[in-house]
């Protein structure tokens, strides 16, 4: 088995300086008028323009229960490309962040798809530019090549397969048992908690989530003492310090049915807080604790609040639909080398029996 290797990155600081630069851009509050005239007002204009609206787990609670409510979907990023794929809608809006929109268009290429804000990034993408990526390959010509969703419509074009955080198990394991050695991007922690349960040759890309890195497992062990009736749910893009204390890991749609299923009362949750709404209506009668992010060797730069993912709001989706702005455009040579590594990954989840939705993700 192969330990992580350093690998090339974009500067940490680089990409904690554009999460601070987000932080600053998240829109003022609404006060009740406002917020119930640009609800009925992008009601409006989401028929008129035949749009359906694609809303991730984590963003405002608001565009999650406007999604719904005009026949748009609330899923993890690739259930959204999927549905807006299906849909007969000619525009898919994205709200999310950009490769969810890439991903949107990857799949769609003849609709137009609309992001919520440009500069909506995701520090797992950031943290694998596709130049450095796609030489890190080169370095190791003999491995398969394996990304994570949550990485550029470039990256997904250099690599065989891309994963979801739920199918990566079943996925590696089937390509361990075929004698592959496997290179894994971008995500260290949900890496090597594959590497670890398959066994695996893996090489790993070394980027983290921004949000998921924050979690502590001293400091969710303080809570759980606090709490010791409560179940815990954990992202794999987590620390293996958090994960070993999990008694669930799993996607953000794996975690939402385990808060359903589980028959403890309360739930300690440790992925980015957008998720409790969502969460809470499948588990009504539960209490949802945020895990902590705070404790030795925490510095709470994200507090479980992903600053791209708040850059989605009522008035953002407003303006792009008055003014058809933020339009996602992919090279055809990228998309259409990224869609065979993305419908690759389906055709596998349908012969090992998951069909219908994709498996979820981030």
């Amino acid at each position: 088995m192969i330990s992580a290797q350093q690998t090339p990155q974009v500067s940490q600081q680089s990409i904690a300086q554009a999460a601070a630069n987000a932080r600053t851009r998240v829109s003022p509050s609404l006060d009740a008028g406002e917020r119930d005239r640009l609800i009925g007002e992008i009601k409006r204009m989401l028929a008129e323009q035949n749009a359906v609206l694609v809303a991730h787990y984590y963003v405002d609670s608001d565009l999650q229960d406007l999604a719904e409510a005009t026949g748009g979907h609330v899923a993890d990023s690739l259930e959204m490309a999927r549905f807006g794929y299906e849909h007969n809608a000619n525009t898919v809006v994205v709200a999310g962040v950009r490769f969810m929109g890439e991903t949107a268009k990857i799949l769609s290429p003849d609709k137009r798809v609309l992001l919520l804000d440009t500069e909506a990034d995701c520090s797992l993408d950031l943290g694998c530019p596709a130049e450095e990526f796609s030489a890190f390959c080169d370095a190791h010509n003999d491995r398969t090549v394996v990304v994570y969703a949550n990485t550029s419509a470039a990256v997904k074009a250099r690599a065989d397969w891309v994963v979801t955080s739920s199918i990566a198990l079943k996925l590696v394991k089937h390509l361990h048992e075929q004698g592959k050695k496997l290179l894994w991007a971008p995500d260290k922690y949900l890496g090597d908690y594959v590497r670890e349960r398959t066994g695996a040759d893996m090489v790993l890309w070394q980027s983290t989530c921004i949000v998921h890195e924050e979690f502590k497992g001293i400091a969710l062990r303080a809570l759980m003492r606090q709490h010791p009736d409560a179940a815990v749910l954990v992202h794999p893009e987590s620390p293996s310090g958090v994960i070993e204390l999990a008694d669930v890991v799993g996607s953000t749609s794996q975690l939402i049915q385990a808060a359903k299923r589980l028959p403890a009362s309360k739930l300690i949750v440790a992925t980015e807080d957008g998720i409790f709404h969502k969460m809470q209506q499948a588990a009504p009668g539960k209490v949802l604790l945020a895990a902590p992010t705070a404790g030795d060797g925490a510095t709470c730069e994200s507090c479980a609040h992903c600053p791209w993912m708040k850059l989605n709001d009522l008035q953002r989706l407003a303006q792009v639909l008055r003014n058809s702005a933020n339009e996602v455009h992919v090279d055809e040579d990228i998309r259409s080398r990224a869609e065979v590594s993305i419908k690759r990954m389906l055709t596998f989840a349908k012969q090992i029996g998951i069909s219908g939705a994709v498996p979820g993700n981030a």
